[in-house]
């Protein structure tokens, strides 16, 4: 989905460059741990505080890219065989329970943040803040509800303005 706005599509688009750059540090420093650990008999100690951050980072932010593009997994066999205004009612009361949940998610994922900034939680080797690594959950949260915003008022609304002004 493209958003006319070129600063706001840039920001929308973050989440992928950093569920990408996640990506390719995760991949790169694994195989890079394989070599180190197998063939150079000297493992990386600090392999796992990276993966895990990687891993958490890729979750959350390209779950908001997955609402943006509708890669998420749905099952719309039944929804589909409902008449289109019928559907559009259904759609609309999923993007509010969806939205509720996330809303949920993102409140409790600000607590658990200030939870590990409270405690001062550090990782044993870089001493990464474990709020730096969990943030990803609340904000992920965010990103998911703006994207899944969009996504469905391009889908539920957008061919409903579209229609009318065609009939004009």
């Amino acid at each position: 989905m493209m958003v006319k706005n070129k600063p706001l599509n840039y920001l929308l688009n973050l989440d992928l460059v950093l569920t990408g750059a996640a990506f390719l540090v995760l991949v790169t420093i694994t195989f890079a741990g394989v070599i180190m650990r197998y063939f150079v008999n000297r493992p990386l100690v600090w392999l796992e505080e990276v993966q895990l951050m990687c891993f958490v980072w890729i979750v959350f932010f390209g779950a908001g890219a997955a609402f943006r593009t509708g890669s998420h997994v749905a099952i719309d066999m039944l929804v589909d065989r409902f008449p289109q205004q019928l559907r559009k009612i259904v759609e609309i009361l999923i993007y509010i329970a969806v939205v509720l949940v996330l809303g949920y998610f993102m409140i409790q994922g600000w607590s658990l943040v200030q939870q590990m900034g409270q405690t001062n939680r550090l990782t044993n080797i870089f001493k990464i803040p474990y709020t730096l690594i969990y943030a990803a959950f609340p904000i992920g949260c965010v990103l998911m509800i703006i994207n899944y915003s969009i996504a469905t008022y391009t889908q539920v609304f957008k061919p409903m303005i579209v229609g009318k002004e065609g009939d004009a």
